[in-house]
């Protein structure tokens, strides 16, 4: 029973907990992006188009542009009800991030331009200190930071490309502790990984106020490695380097943007590729005890899906110096229920947010945006038994997250 219990805590853990560094996808970076919901490609411009779309680099004013900016993270208290047991009820901590952005694009070369951008597209910071949900996920915290060159070429009047190189780095801690329902096994881990992808775009000006526009970002295969160690009751039984490698999923949008004046509209359709994570496999360094071989060893199916966003974004100028922002997005999970653990008891949700931006002269401006991200409850049935004792039998819900972005931008 030890053995089955192990299994099922600690591989979990480090399954899931290596697999959230690509699992976790935050597309807003910046003000304009936070304030539209991520319905920021066709329309993205000035500093951080060098991100979100580095072909609309050739269309900015012939200037260089700089955009420094943070944001505020609130993850709120998850509530974990079970079905059969009260006592397997369960509250994640809340959870307060601060995330750095910077971004610069510069002026025209011949019809060159050139830009750089420093992000954190993804991360995740949860912990929980009930028995039942402790004993897979007592805490996992993870940061990812993108460092992302980007060139673009004005082909002419109306068509642009551009494209960039990624550089991730992503970093991790991981705790499990079972020893509270009766199991005295636990796990502590750190990981990192650098990695590296590309990224591609276009656009097209079909008129002057019509803008059509598609970006690619790569999948990166994150080979995270590190050291982790193992105990029960006491005493540890690994200690030593491990490896994983997780697809960092690619990611495709297309969108649509008509300039009405002083309004601007904007549509877009995101799918990233989830489908290329089929299956962990696990490498350890150093001999892994018998009675951990087969746990850790064997491939561990997960057979993630492909999902879907649609957003809408709302560019109102309201006057020559103020800009107001709004948007809406409807945004899937990729994990089958049958996979859903507490590090990342995700689910579908609706995104609704705002901002402004205030141009302050014309070389100085800052902004500000709000955004809620609402998710659904989410009934999940493991089928609970003697061979799997912590199968998810039960309901999540009051999972949300709240952002507030603020930035500051200069041209020269």
């Amino acid at each position: 029973m030890k053995k089955i219990i192990i299994k099922s805590t600690l591989l979990s853990l480090f399954a899931s907990s290596m697999l959230l560094s690509s699992a976790y996808r935050l597309p807003e970076q910046s003000p304009s992006s936070t304030a539209l919901a991520g319905a920021y490609v066709a329309n993205a411009n000035k500093a951080d188009s060098s991100y979100y779309n580095p072909a609309n680099m050739a269309f900015n004013d012939n200037k260089s542009y700089f955009l420094g900016a943070f944001t505020y993270v609130s993850l709120a208290k998850i509530q974990y009800t079970d079905t059969y047991n009260p006592s397997f009820n369960s509250v994640s901590k809340k959870e307060n991030l601060f995330i750095p952005h910077l971004f610069f694009s510069s002026k025209d070369y011949g019809g060159f331009r050139y830009g750089i951008s420093l992000t954190v597209p993804g991360g995740l910071s949860k912990r929980w200190e009930d028995p039942y949900a402790k004993a897979s996920a007592n805490e996992f915290t993870l940061k990812i930071i993108e460092i992302n060159p980007s060139l673009s070429y004005r082909v002419n009047d109306r068509f642009a490309i551009g494209g960039g190189a990624r550089v991730v780095y992503s970093e991790g801690i991981v705790k499990s502790d079972a020893s509270a329902i009766g199991v005295p096994a636990k796990r502590d881990m750190q990981a990192d990984s650098i990695k590296y992808g590309y990224n591609l775009a276009l656009t097209y000006k079909a008129l002057q106020n019509l803008n059509f526009s598609a970006t690619y970002r790569s999948n990166i295969n994150l080979k995270e490695e590190g050291n982790a160690k193992l105990y029960l009751s006491g005493t540890k039984l690994y200690d030593g380097g491990a490896s994983v490698t997780i697809p960092l999923p690619a990611v495709a949008a297309v969108a649509v943007a008509y300039d009405f004046g002083n309004t601007i509209l904007e549509f877009e359709y995101d799918k990233t590729m989830w489908s290329k994570y089929k299956a962990l496999d696990f490498e350890f360094k150093d001999t892994v005890p018998r009675a951990l071989k087969a746990a850790f060893d064997d491939p561990k199916p997960r057979n993630w899906k492909d999902t879907d966003a649609y957003r809408i974004g709302v560019t109102h100028r309201y006057n020559e110096k103020l800009t107001l922002m709004g948007g809406f997005c409807i945004d899937k999970n990729p994990a089958p229920s049958k996979n859903l653990g507490f590090e990342l008891p995700d689910s579908d949700a609706l995104i609704y947010s705002g901002g402004f931006e205030y141009k302050y002269s014309d070389n100085l401006g800052f902004g500000m945006a709000v955004l809620y991200d609402d998710k659904d409850k989410r009934t999940v049935s493991q089928k609970r038994d003697k061979a799997n004792p912590l199968a998810i039998e039960g309901e999540f819900k009051d999972a949300s997250a709240l952002l507030v972005t603020l930035g500051v931008s200069y041209n020269y």
